[in-house]
């Protein structure tokens, strides 16, 4: 029987990776299908025990002529959504299995949940899992899932890792999750076979535990069944049928397969793996790659029973208890893809390829020694989806309607399962899921980048490598980079801009006093062959970043808010989208979308929200009243009817794009949105003079009574036609100018010379950060997101409530303000000058009220400022009152820190700034 020592020494030349450190191994063996067999060290592989001759010929059952709903793949997302809608009291439902449930990924996964992640939203999702297979199922089916809670175990070998590890602890207080950090004593005390030596604490949440793939499924199965679902095995799904509607919507009318069609407007795409194929068949790009993922079970191993799971995250290994033995797995840095997609391919497994697998072995054997001397019983390596952030799949296809995702999972299929089942079902029924779900959302993709192959490789491959990395509040992509770029980009390059990547754009982060620091092709970090970057400027920088105190440009970027807030700032917004709404019915889109009033005269600019149909915030954003121009341009389309301008953030203007379309094609609104986001550079300078210095570019008087706030014009900024809009989204008097491309370049010129003896400085979204934090402006997704109302968020100024106007969202808001808030959105400063980046727990009067959304550094006040949700303990509603009244604190990393509430800005509450008093 051979052991973990022999695979040790396979690979005994081979050193351990990581990210930071950079990849210093061979490439691997690509494989199109399960490998040949050949000489490895271990006895058999657990595909041997597979019988190919068992599966059954034909469904399994009848097809239905229709459905209301079709979910394509038996594993995790498949059954789990099956389940969640039936519990919602959907009828009509069908599962269809190509071979038997479980067959593709799910059936060979290792079944984990670790309750504590680093977002808020995945820990409320896990937790939804948690309570589905330990507790839901088998009060109601009577069957077993498999749960076992034997706790988890996260290893902290530096301090930063502990240090992440204790911000974890911190936001899982805001959601009862117990967990603690213990000493490398209290360590080996609770897990004696572990060599703590090295250690320097570690994380332990009592509850955590696996569970078994094929019992969890088969519960979930047999409670769908039993609310009318019906599950159809050996039915591999050839085609989906669509049709296009009189106003141009693709949307979902059959599913075929070799034994017949069955008639339904709605897929739900479950497929795993498989999934890109699936979508192919309708039309729609499904941006994920499939890898090789492997673990191996020990032999038996004397002291192991009920010792808790382990993540050794810096030796990119986990140990999970398997009976009296173990599954050794991890991520490697240079995975095997799976190039062929095979369809054929059901309960099957590739041989391990050691080359890729022992780098896994040295981290194993140094946290449990005895692992050296135990035998492998068997090898685990079968497919997995990865995609480009190492999130899930999920939501509406942007370019069919009714045509549903739930797919990419990462290997972690198994623990968001149960949440992500319950939100797709939501989504499916109600429109929208209940919680936030934007980062799973497959409209955070632009289709350039989900149609780029080169892109979803490499994006996919560093997201699976940087797997166990620290989640650092700054980190940045190295891969996919460069895909678009601004108009100013080079000239920005050229002045010492940092970039940072949101949404395929290059944005503006900071400006380094070092020079220019380019960002390079993709290296794969040095694995498959390829030569990594050597003394990389950009890739020092980031790596300045890592850290969670301030990082050593934390002064950079006081100067530039500094200078901001002093004299003037120039920021390159150009990566914002811009789109324009035009047509016969564009009034009455607007007024039923936006939530503010729009219906202003030309050359009126409103700040406003978009909701949804639970009164959940889709976005915030800007609106701009046109008149209709003689001739066409980049800046003034020719159009009938009313005109609206919109400018939206960048890293959401996917998400604003189909959620636009989406409702005009439910409302049927006879009107046009077109997306000039690529054609319009935007360039924004904010600050005291920023008046005197774009009064020596501009044609146009810019006084207060010539131009007022929240308004625009078109006018000429170095003789070049732009469109001006007095906005400040920092808290100063300033102006954004949407130029046309081509002139972009010659504009920042003209306003760089003329802001020169005006202390003019080019600042980036790192200062946008903080001087936003500083003066309360929300930011979408953060302060802001599809699960909080205006209301709460202290947006009611946007909605039009005291007008008898409908919007979307209107009956939601009436009836939450009726009952009174249950949450509401807080401002705190804590004097000590401690970094907070969010997820920090709220504490009030000695409880747990909530924690940070946004936190950061404001330099005036020279303090943390932060904002998050507050909730009454006891489920009354928050007034004012309940927020003055209590006694805070926030904690960081398990240290609380005193704080003060406010209810308004504590920088400029009263706004004299952005009406350029000083």
């Amino acid at each position: 029987m051979a052991s973990l020592s022999r695979a040790l020494r396979v690979a005994a030349a081979r050193p351990h990776w990581s990210p930071a450190r950079g990849l210093r191994l061979r490439p691997p063996t690509n494989a199109a299908g399960p490998a040949a067999e050949k000489s490895v060290p271990y006895q058999r592989t657990l595909k041997d025990a597979q019988d190919p001759s068992a599966a059954a010929r034909g469904p399994s059952r009848p097809l239905p002529s229709t459905a209301n709903v079709v979910v394509v793949g038996g594993g995790s997302l498949g059954c789990q959504t099956l389940y969640h809608l039936a519990k919602l009291g959907v009828s009509g439902l069908v599962l269809l299995e190509r071979d038997r449930l479980t067959s593709g990924t799910t059936w060979h996964t290792a079944g984990l949940l670790w309750q504590l992640r680093p977002s808020d939203v995945e820990v409320e999702l896990l937790a939804h899992t948690r309570r589905v297979v330990s507790r839901e199922l088998e009060e109601e089916t009577g069957l077993h899932t498999g749960w076992i809670q034997n706790g988890g175990l996260f290893i902290a070998s530096n301090r930063q890792r502990l240090d992440e590890y204790k911000r974890l602890m911190s936001l899982g207080k805001a959601y009862g999750v117990e967990s603690h950090v213990l000493s490398p004593a209290e360590t080996k005390a609770l897990y004696p076979l572990m060599n703590v030596d090295d250690l320097y604490g570690t994380l332990h949440v009592p509850h955590d535990g696996t569970m078994d793939p094929a019992g969890t499924c088969t519960a979930l199965a047999r409670a769908a069944t039993a609310r009318g679902a019906q599950v159809i095995e050996n039915c591999p799904v050839t085609g989906i049928r669509v049709r296009t509607d009189d106003f141009g919507a693709r949307r979902v009318t059959a599913v075929e397969t070799e034994h017949g069609s069955i008639q339904t407007p709605c897929v739900v795409n479950c497929a795993g793996v498989w999934a890109s194929a699936v979508g192919r068949m309708a039309g729609v790009k499904v941006p994920l790659v499939a890898m090789h993922h492997a673990y191996v079970v020990t032999e038996r191993i004397e002291g192991i029973q009920n010792m808790p799971n382990v993540r050794d995250h810096d030796a990119s290994v986990y140990l999970r208890l398997q009976g009296d033995a173990l599954s050794v797995g991890g991520y490697e840095a240079n995975p095997v893809f799976w190039e062929e997609v095979s369809d054929k391919f059901a309960f099957g497994l590739f041989d391990l390829d050691w080359d890729v697998f022992t780098q896994h072995i040295a981290g194993a054997v140094n946290r449990v020694p005895v692992l050296e001397k135990t035998g492998i019983k068997s090898t685990v390596c079968g497919p997995e989806s990865f995609t480009p952030d190492h999130k899930p799949l999920m939501g509406e296809a942007p370019e069919l309607r009714g045509f549903f995702l739930g797919c990419g999972f990462n290997s972690a299929g198994m623990m968001l399962g149960g949440g992500c089942g319950q939100e797709l079902a939501h989504w499916i029924v109600h429109g929208r899921p209940d919680k936030d779900m934007h980062g799973y959302d497959i409209r955070r993709f632009h289709h350039s980048l989900s149609d780029d192959r080169r892109w979803v490789r490499e994006r996919s491959h560093e997201s699976y490598a940087k797997n166990y990395s620290v989640v650092f509040p700054h980190d940045e992509p190295l891969a996919g980079r460069n895909m678009r770029r601004g108009p100013l980009h080079e000239e920005l390059l050229a002045q010492g801009c940092v970039f940072q990547e949101r949404h395929g754009w290059e944005r503006p982060g900071w400006f380094s006093p070092r020079g220019a620091a380019p960002v390079l092709a993709y290296d794969y970090y040095g694995a498959y062959g390829n030569r990594a970057h050597q003394d990389y400027a950009y890739g020092r920088l980031l790596g300045d970043e890592y850290t969670f105190d301030f990082p050593p440009h934390h002064d950079t970027i006081k100067a530039e808010c500094l200078a901001c807030r002093g004299a003037a700032a120039v920021f390159d917004m150009s990566y914002f989208g811009k789109f324009y709404l035009l047509g016969p019915d564009a009034a009455k889109a607007a007024d039923w979308l936006f939530s503010a009033d729009v219906r202003r005269p030309p050359g009126s600019t409103v700040y406003t929200c978009m909701l949804n149909r639970r009164g959940g915030t889709e976005s915030d954003l800007t609106v701009s009243r046109l008149a209709p121009g003689p001739q066409a341009s980049p800046l003034a389309p020719a159009f009938e009817g009313d005109g609206y301008y919109l400018a939206v953030g960048g890293a959401v203007a996917q998400h604003n794009w189909s959620h636009i379309t989406t409702v005009l094609q439910d409302q049927k609104f006879r009107c046009q949105l077109i997306d000039s986001s690529e054609d319009l550079g935007m360039i924004s300078v904010q600050g005291p003079a920023s008046r005197a210095i774009l009064q020596e570019v501009l044609d146009a008087d810019l006084g207060d009574e010539a131009f007022p706030f929240s308004t625009h014009k078109l006018v000429r900024a170095a003789g070049h036609l732009v469109r001006a809009v007095r906005l400040s989204f920092v808290g100063e008097l300033g102006w954004e100018l949407h130029v046309p491309r081509a002139s972009c370049l010659p504009v920042y010129r003209a306003l760089m010379a003329a802001g020169k003896a005006r202390g003019l400085v080019n600042a980036g979204y790192r200062a946008i950060d903080s001087l936003s934090v500083e003066k309360g402006y929300r930011h979408w997704h953060a302060d802001l997101r599809p699960d909080d109302s205006p209301l709460e968020a202290g947006l009611a100024f946007t909605c039009k409530l005291k007008s008898a106007v409908p919007f979307l969202g209107r009956e939601a808001l009436e009836q939450q303000r009726a009952a009174g808030l249950r949450r509401r959105l807080v401002c705190f400063t804590v004097d000590e000058k401690v970094p907070m980046f969010g997820l920090e727990a709220i504490w009030r009067d000695g409880q747990v009220v909530g924690h940070t959304r946004r936190a950061g550094f404001a330099f005036v006040l020279d303090k943390t400022v932060a904002y998050g949700y507050v909730r009454d303990p006891h489920g009354g509603p928050v007034s004012p009152d309940f927020v003055r009244s209590g006694d805070y604190a926030l904690e960081r990393m398990g240290v609380t820190y005193a704080a003060r509430a406010h209810l308004k800005s504590p920088f400029d509450p009263d706004g004299k700034r952005v009406k350029g008093i000083y």
